[in-house]
């Protein structure tokens, strides 16, 4: 079977940005986030949460099961800022933590229905934000978006992200 990318038109790649086109796309990228972060980080702080949290909840819950390690891999923070967070979660009721039945050092990650309604409260409105903005911007506008998110990916978190064709 063909690649779903395959048949895609390639993107004219001449333009050149000037310094100011790029300083106007990282203020784009600036308000976007405060945006994008703004209401889960309102809700967050009624829990005495931050990011942190917010980032362990959302990749606990999108991958059930993970290992502490692979979660620090994606994370890419130090085990002591994970420890604290993600002890905060544990004590809330936020987060369970189970040890692996062949290696007991091994410790996967769950969220309780607790974490899974935190979850979904706070992917929810930025769902609805990022579905908004697609629809104003049109399918062709969405897809280059995402290929320039996934372009500033780091090529080995790229594999972490799901496939070109699955986000259509």
């Amino acid at each position: 079977m063909a690649d779903a990318g395959s048949h895609a038109k390639r993107p004219d790649n001449s333009f050149t940005l000037t310094e100011e086109g790029m300083r106007q796309t990282q203020e784009l990228l600036f308000f976007a986030y405060r945006d994008f972060t703004g209401e889960a980080d309102a809700l967050l702080a009624d829990f005495g949460f931050g990011r942190a949290h917010h980032r362990v909840i959302y990749f606990v819950g999108r991958h059930p099961g993970m290992a502490v390690s692979e979660l620090l891999g994606i994370l890419k923070i130090t085990k002591q800022s994970l420890s604290r967070v993600l002890s905060q979660l544990i004590n809330d009721g936020f987060i369970l933590q189970r040890s692996d039945a062949a290696d007991r050092r091994r410790r996967h990650l769950y969220l309780t229905a607790k974490g899974v309604d935190l979850e979904r409260r706070l992917t929810e409105r930025q769902s609805q934000l990022i579905a908004g903005a697609y629809q104003d911007a049109g399918a062709e506008a969405a897809q280059g978006f995402r290929a320039v998110l996934r372009a500033i990916i780091n090529e080995q978190d790229r594999a972490r992200v799901a496939p070109r064709e699955a986000v259509e």
